[in-house]
């Protein structure tokens, strides 16, 4: 039995490594960028458009896409070498760049303070924000709403530490909140519009006067320096894409809703609430977000003090 056992675990063995070899000559082979993306935003809407494809086909490359359940794990996986280039909002990266991961910051979206919010069950007893003082409050570690409960908190007067954050991935999130398991939930569009929707859910508040709330465009440093013409051309093909979108919010919502599971009225709220124009990053961009590093870093929340401009990629370089 042990000689069997043995052999099987060889003949494993032997498998991956079989597997393994051919996915490393296949990417040999050829040029490929790896694109990793989120259930929602414009690189959804570029990988159904299809018209990056043919665009980079011309200089020899292929594109892979990957689908992330948000962003942390979409920048772990640029951390590792498992993706090029992807998008997340403004704390991922933070968090990212204190780990060591080698991002580039190469464009951002402006603005959209009304696409997170706190969310509390319509019959809720909490009415504001000092209200969540000794409340379970769940969220997604290292995301984008995590600032957002920071800043609303200190607005509110209210110690991060007076509160029970409850880290759960957006679905485990939802269920949580619809079992009462937790007193609130800091969520971003499509989630936030599709739990109004479907659960009446109230909004303590969104990120208005609080949080900027940026979009975040990403290459890993190898795949930037190697290949800058390869990111401007997809950085190019979004901009096509973002000007189409805001044209025609209702054809977009149209064309989303089926690949992300929503209705086309949720998916249209959700894109009334986004921001629109693929831009350069910019000094004032890189201040506000050396704001949030700082402010994760006074909480003990990340190990140690970043520089924002450090990966920076500035427009011309």
């Amino acid at each position: 039995m042990r000689r069997i056992i043995q052999r099987l675990i060889a003949a494993i063995v032997l498998s991956i490594g079989i597997v393994a070899a051919a996915v490393g000559t296949s990417y040999g082979q050829d040029k490929v960028v790896r694109i990793g993306y989120q259930k929602y935003g414009k690189l959804v809407l570029l990988k159904s458009k299809g018209t990056l494809e043919p665009k980079l086909a011309a200089d020899g490359y292929k594109v892979v896409w990957t689908e992330f359940p948000s962003g942390p794990p979409l920048l772990e996986a640029l951390n590792v070498g498992a993706i090029d280039f992807g998008n997340t909002g403004e704390a991922p990266p933070i968090f990212a760049q204190a780990a060591g991961a080698p991002i580039q910051y190469v464009a951002y979206e402006p603005p959209a303070p009304k696409g997170e919010a706190i969310l509390v069950p319509k019959d809720s007893p909490l009415k504001t924000v000092a209200d969540l003082k000794g409340k379970k409050i769940a969220l997604n570690k290292g995301s984008n709403v995590h600032y957002l409960l920071v800043k609303a908190l200190e607005k509110a007067g209210v110690k991060y530490s007076e509160i029970e954050p409850v880290f759960l991935a957006p679905a485990d999130a939802r269920a949580a909140f619809e079992r009462g398991a937790v007193d609130a939930w800091v969520i971003w569009d499509p989630f936030q519009a599709a739990a109004e929707a479907a659960t009446g859910a109230r909004t303590l508040t969104d990120g208005t006067n609080i949080v900027a709330n940026y979009q975040f465009y990403f290459s890993s440093k190898k795949f930037l320096d190697a290949n800058p013409k390869i990111v401007d051309a997809v950085l190019a093909e979004l901009s096509a894409v973002d000007d189409w979108a805001k044209g025609d919010i209702h054809a977009v919502a149209e064309q989303l809703a089926p690949a992300i599971g929503l209705s086309v009225p949720v998916v249209e709220v959700a894109l009334k609430r986004q921001s629109y124009g693929i831009k350069p990053i910019t000094d004032a961009v890189v201040a506000d977000q050396q704001q949030v590093a700082d402010a994760f870093l006074a909480l003990n929340l990340i190990p140690k003090a970043i520089k924002i401009s450090d990966v920076a990629r500035r427009p011309g370089s």
